[in-house]
């Protein structure tokens, strides 16, 4: 579905109070997100249901709901992208996902995240991958120390919600405040989640 992101804009005094959430400190918008095309036409139903489309541009399910999160607070946004990208054909795809899981992968991230220690509360999205973490969100976690920062996790997925994906950031980042009450979005509906997410991001942060 096209939609524009603009049409769910802010006030100014709402991105200026939301902006200052990390206090002293940043806030920082980090997602992983795999669009299994970059084509709006003529798509599949698997490539339709892990896109959005926006003015004629692809976006990836969880980078549509980081852009509204940026755009909400005002925050930096990174994307975490592998050394090796994944197949954008569906069944390769979930195929590869699944063995890196069961193997416990690190997928190596194609380049790092630069001055971490400025930002103070961080907005970390994913996908749901068999009711996990994609697995280069461990190696994300594990690269950085998060100890005293604020982590407040968003999702996209295809009827698990978070499954155990909070506890499981929560182990591997003890040190770090992670917000349980995080956004979590079905593939079904994201494309109609702005007014739903810019809601939460107001009430949570």
């Amino acid at each position: 579905m096209a939609l524009g992101i603009a049409a769910y804009g802010v006030p100014a005094s709402v991105n200026h109070a939301l902006a200052a959430v990390s206090g002293s400190g940043k806030t920082l918008v980090v997602y992983f997100s795999w669009p299994e095309t970059l084509t709006p036409q003529n798509m599949s139903n698997d490539e339709a249901n892990s896109t959005v489309v926006i003015n004629g541009k692809v976006l990836g399910n969880t980078q549509y709901v980081a852009m509204i999160i940026a755009e909400t607070t005002g925050a930096e946004i990174f994307r975490i992208e592998p050394v090796k990208p994944w197949p954008q054909n569906h069944k390769p795809l979930i195929a590869q996902a699944k063995i890196e899981q069961m193997r416990d992968y690190r997928p190596a991230i194609a380049k790092p995240l630069k001055n971490f220690q400025d930002y103070d509360t961080i907005f970390l999205g994913y996908p749901n991958w068999w009711a996990d973490l994609p697995m280069i969100l461990y190696t994300f976690l594990e690269t950085y120390d998060f100890s005293g920062k604020r982590i407040i996790p968003f999702s996209t997925h295809g009827g698990s919600g978070f499954s155990g994906t909070i506890r499981t950031i929560a182990d591997l980042q003890p040190k770090a405040e992670v917000v349980r009450n995080g956004y979590t979005v079905s593939r079904d509906v994201v494309a109609e989640a702005a007014p739903e997410v810019t809601r939460w991001v107001k009430e949570t942060a």
